[in-house]
């Protein structure tokens, strides 16, 4: 199958009409809806955007909406056909040959589909004439149509070449609709498609969808299932995103245009439509690199220290050194020029073919991200994730690797037999907090887990991880759902490396005993765990004597204790995952950000 032809509604993206098309076109689309809101407020005539598109190499493939028209009184039927007149004059100007009309809401009308059929073949008959067609959509709120079979049964009625059906993924599957009907429309009455994702939520329909609407792959919805059904019926047309997200619509256009194309790619992808090289498979993380001004970097290397690292590189040309303990590798970087700031600068992941993870990443809307190197040093991709991490695709074991760019200073340590890197957390703005869930999904072959979120002691804090198939690479995404203030939370943006440990309890005693930074966990904690879990009491008490904290699933238990801070938000944490526990103590993490908070007061004498 050939790469469909893509499209945008100008509704989806923040800006003046102007702002949209750009972004649009910069992001490779190949077509707009142009949303009647957008063109009101311009200043440009219709003429001159319809200009403004084919410069731009954009066609219009929709003007949207007409609300309002069928099951009408016969005065207001002649107002309405007197309105669609003047809209095909603007649809004429635009270049646009297809108009949508909503199923409708209005007072006025009755619910008699003989009658709604007759009005849309009267609409029909005026837009052939001017050598337009009509798009007749359900909306999932239609006051008397409000389900695709029904708009399907008027259509059928109406019987007029010009008049045919506009799906909407979400006004279809919002309902709970069953899409396998979609198969027996004859593919020349499917005269457009709008694709929209969403979380499951129960509230409104109205409101979900004015407010709460996702690009693909970012949601809950089964949009390959929905869009395979509309090609297999035997639709020609471009595949379009209409969604309504108050997040998008504040956003700057450009990125939220390329997370757009990024998430058509990824649905066409999974359609069997190839346009990009399948992700190659991972197998856990290569090193993760920190950056940090040089005091806050050497109080890092102390940590490091503690936790039985050892350095192990120095770098041929840049202020970085390698810390390494089994197969953890982490990198210090000490050329941050803000002082007490550590911060996870790149990550990088074990690839089975890292020029393909490259190649996928750029045809996934993620160039790759030019690189200063020095002579001999290994020719490393990297691309940018939404917050602006590097992600870099490596095989260490190949000769010329990454670690050629290192001279040898020391061995492995093996002081607590960590044994590798369990998980990344990176903490994303609000509204990033879908565009990078989107893109650890279509560049990097990650699968999204549920969304948990939990109450924290400045707000609501959304999680979510991503992981590979084998969960050898795991990202945990988190955010508060609204902007804090600026007085707020003494740990902004927290970020952490965890290190998977095979015995953590033997871990605690030992860092105990030598005085290592670890978080000290309030006695609250762990009389609130006796409470929910029946804990042995020595067991308990090892735990409080050491601040480790613990959780449980269906799977098994989890164990994990935290550092403190080194510089502003960053800390580590170790983990011991026993047996099948597949989360990330996420129920602990208001603990944790307490007490992160209390240590930052504490240092800063408030």
């Amino acid at each position: 199958m050939s790469e469909p032809r893509r499209s945008i509604a100008t509704v989806c993206l923040s800006g003046t009409l102007e702002d949209k098309l750009a972004a649009a076109a910069a992001a490779g689309f190949d077509g707009v809806e142009i949303f009647e809101n957008d063109l009101i407020a311009s200043a440009a005539s219709p003429a001159e955007i319809g200009a403004r598109c084919r410069d731009l190499g954009l066609s219009v493939d929709l003007y949207q909406p007409f609300r309002d028209f069928e099951a009408v009184p016969p005065a207001r039927l002649r107002d309405n056909l007197r309105r669609a007149e003047r809209k095909f004059d603007v649809m004429e100007q635009l270049g646009a040959d297809l108009v949508l009309v909503c199923s409708t809401v209005s007072p006025d009308a009755v619910d008699d589909d003989e009658l709604a059929a007759e009005q849309l073949r009267a609409l029909a008959e005026r837009a052939e004439a001017r050598g337009m067609r009509v798009a007749y959509e359900a909306l999932a709120w239609g006051r008397f149509v409000n389900t695709y079979e029904h708009s399907w049964r008027i259509v059928r009625r109406a019987d007029h070449p010009a008049l045919g059906l506009c799906l909407d993924s979400f006004h279809v599957l919002s309902r709970d609709g069953d899409p396998s009907l979609i198969r027996t429309i004859p593919g020349e009455k499917l005269f457009f498609l709008q694709l929209a994702d969403a979380p499951k939520l129960d509230m409104d329909v109205l409101q979900w969808s004015r407010h709460h609407r996702l690009f693909p792959g970012q949601g809950s919805f089964d949009l390959k299932t929905f869009a395979g059904n509309v090609l297999e019926a035997g639709y020609t047309g471009p595949l379009s995103l209409e969604v309504f997200n108050d997040v998008f619509r504040q956003a700057d256009p450009k990125p939220a245009a390329v997370d757009a194309m990024r998430s058509l790619r990824l649905l066409e992808e999974q359609l069997g439509i190839p346009v990009a090289e399948p992700a190659p498979e991972l197998d856990g993380y290569a090193f993760t690199e920190l950056v940090a001004d040089p005091a806050t970097a050497a109080r890092l290397a102390e940590g490091l220290a503690a936790l039985g690292f050892t350095e192990t590189g120095e770098h041929r040309s840049k202020p970085v050194r390698r810390w390494e303990q089994g197969g953890a590798r982490v990198l210090i970087n000490a050329t941050a020029s803000t002082s007490d700031i550590a911060e996870i600068g790149a990550l990088a992941v074990e690839s089975s073919d890292p020029l393909r993870s490259a190649r996928r990443a750029e045809a996934m809307s993620s160039p790759i991200l030019p690189r200063e190197r020095g002579p001999q040093e290994a020719g490393l991709a990297s691309v940018a994730a939404p917050d602006g991490t590097g992600v870099f695709f490596c095989d260490t074991d190949a000769p010329d690797g990454w670690l050629s760019d290192f001279r040898d200073t020391g061995t492995p340590g093996r002081g607590l037999d960590i044994t590798g890197i369990d998980h990344v957390s990176l903490t994303q703005p609000f509204d990033h907090f879908d565009e990078a869930a989107l893109f650890c999904r279509s560049v990097l072959g990650l699968e999204p887990e549920a969304i948990t979120e939990y109450a924290a002691p400045f707000g609501m804090v959304r999680n979510r991880g991503m992981v590979d198939a084998t969960c050898s690479v795991r990202i945990a995404l988190n955010g508060t759902l609204v902007r804090r203030g600026e007085w707020a939370p003494a740990v902004r943006d927290p970020q952490h490396i965890a290190f998977t440990c095979t015995d953590v309890i033997a871990a605690a005693e030992h860092l105990r005993e030598s005085g290592a930074p670890v978080l000290p966990i309030p006695d609250n904690y762990y009389d609130d765990l006796d409470a929910r879990f029946d804990l042995r009491p020595e067991l308990l008490e090892t735990l409080r004597r050491c601040s480790v904290l613990y959780d449980r699933d269906a799977g098994g238990e989890f164990l994990h204790l935290f550092t403190e801070l080194f510089g502003s938000r960053v800390f580590l944490e170790l983990v011991q995952r026993v047996d099948d526990y597949a989360g990330y103590g996420v129920v602990n993490a208001p603990v944790r950000m307490a007490a992160h908070r209390r240590q930052r007061m504490t240092a800063s004498g408030r």
